[in-house]
């Protein structure tokens, strides 16, 4: 794998996602380590879609752990019940937030963050092993195109666990 992403220029969010999986794919097919594949798939969304804060929270010792993350320092630990990460996880759901100054209980990590997606990651077992939270700062800024092609890609780190 190239050590650098080939990013297309479109502002059309599935053309890119849909360059951006083989290479997210051949990063993380071959790599044993979680701690590096969650790294290089939230570097590369980073990377390729500009996005406030990427980032994955862990489940340990019954909450959500931050774990690799792109951007401002985050968020240590978020309870179960708490904010749009606890919400997903609890749900066992992708959500999107349009404006997560509407969001009940919303955890402002950083006051910059204007609109949110937070999808879980599954276990074999069914169980949620972790969740992928993506912030914007501009309001609205996530849809179904955004929730799909994550899914996607969090399915190649469901393989490995």
């Amino acid at each position: 794998m190239a050590e650098e992403l080939l990013v297309p220029t479109s502002t059309d969010r599935a053309t890119v996602y849909n360059a951006l999986f083989p290479q997210i794919e051949a990063l993380v097919v071959t790599e044993s380590d979680l701690i590096a594949n969650l790294a290089n798939v939230t570097a590369a969304l980073k990377e390729a879609f500009g996005f406030f804060w990427v980032g994955f929270y862990i489940v340990k010792e019954g909450q959500l752990v931050l774990g690799p993350f792109q951007g401002p320092i985050a968020c240590t630990r978020i309870a179960f019940d708490k904010g749009v990460c606890g919400a997903s996880y609890s749900q066992q759901k992708t959500l999107i937030v349009p404006d997560v100054g509407e969001f009940p209980g919303h955890i402002a990590c950083n006051s910059a963050s204007k609109s949110e997606i937070v999808t879980p990651v599954f276990h074999r077992n069914g169980t949620v092993a972790m969740v992928l939270d993506v912030d914007s700062d501009q309001l609205n800024d996530f849809s179904e195109v955004d929730a799909r092609e994550l899914g996607k890609i969090l399915r190649l780190i469901e393989r490995k666990l």
